[in-house]
Parts: structure tokens; C-alpha cells; sequence
């Protein structure tokens, strides 16, 4: 594999033995980007000159010796979102377009400190509410596996761009698999941390300090072990939090694939799967078996997936409301008047949720912590559930009108996007972590991953099991149209 597709651990270790110079791996994937980025539109923000300045500044402590941080000279690009110091910061809302971030975000000051180069970022869809990555700013962001599907959202530009080697490492948000989606669509590696680990502070709109619920952010990479690596940057408390508490993450009860206890949930009712993906994945599960884990397809959580899935969107859609101007949150106050009291739509819930009094909210929270402690239970006998991250691989580019009225196809027939937004929502609403792993390429030629889901606070659990099928069965492949392009 070429340079500017291997993992971020093995660049540093290349700068760190100085078989490569951090300016020179900086120019290479800037040259990409030149060379190959007009047909994604992934990156759409560069400072290149404060990036060189610091390859620079990397190359000279390489010669100096001594220890090096473990992203030493590792190339990376961040979502939009992200406020970078004297980059803009708009969710793709013309209305921030001139929005400049004074600091750096949380996140972007660990990773700094851990050595990356930040010289980029990509782009998102508006406030990041898609599974497509397109904006009145930026514009379109493509699947470099073909570029009239959608990289997903709302970390899309982030997926796209690792897939297509414009960048060594990533990081997104997700509270509706904006992390995961992208990863599974664009065949490459993403967390969804538990709840809480990561401070999002600077991950926000300007005058936003709040975490919303939920929400977390995370690394997208090339491999498991750089999720690993880059999660232990991330995390941790914030400064409010640091003199009081530290995050000690269990390590995985085995790194023995043989010896997992593994169940599946492939298909739930709720959320039909493709059968190009479907097979895909039950190849992998299939040879996860033969490997000697134990593999169930009945193992569930003393829970009902209905009950968890309804209370999700309403949730979420609650979480989000904050950003609603108020003249949609009066019209769907009026919708929401109309409902039928049975009515469980998508659109019923998401009315409710987005006009929720807080006391509505605290009862939903008091059921959600009961399916917590149900989770915890069956994470005593079983070490991960292993299931899609969506209803299919990715689906071609559709703008047109609201996102919750789109369809896409699905076993030769059309069903509602959101639809889908069950395989986002199952573990996220529990506030459980969740990796996403290459599972292979389907016989339409796009790539798939498998979602991995684990117990709370078992995030090193989750991205080892996606280390065990990239070291077993494959992981990361470049899309054909970038692999032979350049170094």
C-alpha cells in the first residue's frame, strides 16, 4: 500500500525513524489534494503555510532526538465543525460564513500536543443534519468510491478524504452516526465513543458551550490501532473536571478472537437490510465463527428494540431543537397538535421531540436508564452485539427537499431514509460506544463495515474486536480510482 494510505501510527513511526520528513509527507498529500480533491470536494479549508511551519518545526525535534509524541508529524485534516484558531467555523450555515475561531478547540489542542500537523479541514452538511455532506458554502462532497453517492454525514468530508489518502487522520462528532455512517459508506475505521469521555468544548457554534445530549466526538482513521491511539488523546476530562476525576478505560477481556462471546443482530424489523450488504456481513460473522468465538444471532437485551428505537428519535430530535429557529419550532408545535396520539412515525416523533416540555424529557430519560442497566446485564455474558451501521451501502446523491421525506432504495424497493436511523440509534441512546470496522466490498463494488457495539466505558473492547477482523479478515482497501494516483 502506498504512503498516503497507511495508518497514522505507521507515519509517525516513519517520520520518527526519519525514513520520511514530515514536510515531505505533508507535500505529498497536499499534492494530492491538488491532483485528486476537485472530484470529491472533500477539504475545504487549508492553511498551508501554518502547516509547513509546523512540519518544519517537527522535522528539526526528529533530528534532535529523544522521545517524540505519537502523532509526530502525522498530516491531518478535522471536520468543519472543530474550531481550529483562525479557521472558519460555520456547520455550513451561510449565516456563520464569517465566522472565525480565536482558539482551538479541545480536541484540536490534544491532538497538536500529540504531534499532528493540522493543515485542513472538510466539510459537513448544514448543521450537520445529513447523511450526505453538502452545504450553500462548500458544496457537495462525493464518495471516492464513486462519486455520485454520498460519503455519508455529517462526517463525510472527513471519511472521504482518509479514503482517497488526502489525510492521515480524522476526527468527527456523532449523535446519529455522523461518525459511523461515513466510515461504513467510505470503507474506513470510526468510533463513536461512550458518552461523556471526549470534551466537545470548541465542537460548537459560537457562544455554545454545552454539550448537547448524546453527542459525542471521535476519531475516523485507517486502521483500528490508530482509533486506539487517538481515542487516548482525545479523552479525558476537561479542565472544569480534571482536578476531581481521570478516565482509566477497562482493557478488552481477551485480544483472542477465538475466545469472544459474539452476538448478532443483523436484522431488527424496524430497519430492512439491502441484501448486497446483508451477505456481506454475514460472510464476515460466518468467519468470525469458524475462527472458534462463540456467536449467537438471538443473544438481545432484556429490552424492547421498539421502545428503545421510538424513544431515541424523540431524544435526539430534542437534542437538536436547540439550533431551530423559532419559527419551525411553532410550525411543528401546530403539527404536533394534530397527531394522533398513537401515531409513531418519524415524523410524529420527531415533532414531539423537538417540542418537548422538560418534564416529558425526564420521563423519556427515566426510561432510557432503565435499558441502560438492561444493556449492562447482557454485556455480563457477552462481550459485543455486532450489526450494520445503515440499511445499505451508500446511496446515490438526493438534495431535494426535507431529509425526513427523501427515500432511497432498498432491496429493489424505496423506504424512508430515516428509517435507518434505528441502527444509528440502538446503542448511541444508551449512550454506548460503538466501532466500525471494514467488513468488505459488496458485489455492487462499494465498501461496508460492521458495527460494532460494547458495554459503557468498553471502548478499548469495541476497537479491539474491529482490530481482530482487520488483522483476520482485511480491513482498510483504497478506492480504485485514488490507489493508483501519485505516491
Amino acid at each position: 500500500m502506498t504512503i498516503a494510505f497507511r495508518p497514522a501510527t505507521e507515519l509517525a513511526g516513519m517520520i520518527s525513524r526519519r525514513e520520511i520528513g514530515a514536510v515531505e509527507l505533508l507535500e505529498l498529500y497536499l499534492g494530492r489534494i491538488d491532483a485528486l480533491d476537485t472530484t470529491i470536494n472533500s477539504v475545504i479549508w487549508q492553511d498551508r503555510e501554518g502547516a509547513l511551519e509546523s512540519a518544519r518545526a517537527a522535522d528539526s525535534r526528529t533530528i534532535e532526538g529523544g522521545d517524540l509524541p505519537p502523532l509526530h508529524g502525522v498530516p491531518m485534516t478535522i471536520k468543519e465543525s472543530f474550531d481550529v484558531a483562525g479557521a472558519p467555523t460555520t456547520w455550513g450555515d451561510p449565516a456563520f460564513r464569517n465566522n472565525i475561531a480565536k482558539d482551538d478547540c479541545v480536541a484540536v489542542e490534544r491532538l497538536k500536543r500529540a504531534g499532528a500537523t493540522l493543515f485542513g479541514k472538510t466539510n459537513v452538511p448544514l448543521n450537520l443534519a445529513d447523511w450526505q455532506s453538502f452545504n450553500d458554502i462548500y458544496g457537495i462532497t462525493s464518495n471516492p468510491w464513486d462519486t455520485g453517492r454520498t460519503p455519508g454525514g455529517s462526517s463525510g468530508g472527513s471519511a472521504a478524504a482518509l479514503a482517497a489518502g488526502l489525510t492521515g487522520i480524522e476526527t468527527g462528532s456523532d449523535i446519529g452516526a455522523s461518525i459511523r455512517n461515513p466510515a461504513h459508506y467510505c470503507g474506513v475505521f470510526g468510533h463513536k465513543p461512550s458518552f461523556g469521555i471526549c470534551p466537545p468544548r470548541g465542537q460548537a457554534l459560537p457562544g455554545i458551550l454545552t454539550g448537547a445530549d448524546m453527542a459525542v466526538i471521535g476519531p475516523l482513521a485507517r486502521s483500528a490501532s490508530d482509533l486506539e491511539l487517538a481515542l487516548k488523546v482525545m479523552a479525558g476530562p476537561d479542565i472544569l473536571d480534571a482536578a476531581g476525576w481521570r478516565l482509566e478505560l477497562p482493557a478488552p477481556r481477551t485480544r483472542n478472537l477465538g475466545e469472544l462471546r459474539i452476538a448478532v443482530m443483523l436484522e431488527s424489523g424496524l430497519s430492512e437490510v439491502d441484501d448486497a450488504y446483508l451477505v456481506m456481513l454475514q460472510d464476515l460473522v460466518d468467519g468470525i465463527a469458524r475462527k472458534g468465538a462463540t456467536v449467537s444471532d438471538t443473544a438481545r437485551p432484556d429490552t424492547d428494540m421498539h421502545e428503545a428505537h421510538e424513544i431515541y428519535i424523540q431524544l435526539l430530535r430534542a437534542a437538536t431543537s436547540a439550533r431551530m429557529p423559532q419559527a419551525k419550532l411553532e410550525e411543528f408545535q401546530t403539527a404536533r397538535a394534530r397527531l394522533d396520539p398513537g401515531d409513531a412515525s418519524y415524523f410524529a416523533l420527531m415533532a414531539r421531540g423537538n417540542t418537548m416540555t422538560h418534564r416529558e424529557w425526564l420521563a423519556l430519560n427515566e426510561r432510557r436508564e432503565h435499558i441502560r442497566w438492561a444493556w449492562h446485564r447482557f454485556f455480563e455474558n457477552w462481550d459485543v452485539l455486532l450489526s450494520p451501521v445503515a440499511a445499505s451501502t451508500a446511496f446515490l446523491h438526493d438534495h431535494a427537499g426535507e431529509r425526513h421525506d427523501r427515500t432511497i432504495t432498498v432491496n429493489g424497493h424505496e423506504v424512508p431514509t430515516t428509517d435507518q436511523m434505528f441502527w444509528a440509534g440502538f446503542g448511541l441512546m444508551a449512550l454506548l460506544p460503538g466501532t466500525v470496522a471494514p467488513a468488505g466490498i459488496s458485489r455492487g463494488g462499494l465498501p461496508g463495515g460492521i458495527q460494532v457495539t460494547g458495554p459503557w466505558l468498553g471502548d478499548l473492547t469495541t476497537i479491539e474486536v474491529a482490530g481482530m477482523i482487520e488483522r483476520e479478515f482485511g480491513g482498510f482497501e483504497p478506492p480504485p480510482d485514488f490507489s493508483s494516483s501519485g505516491t
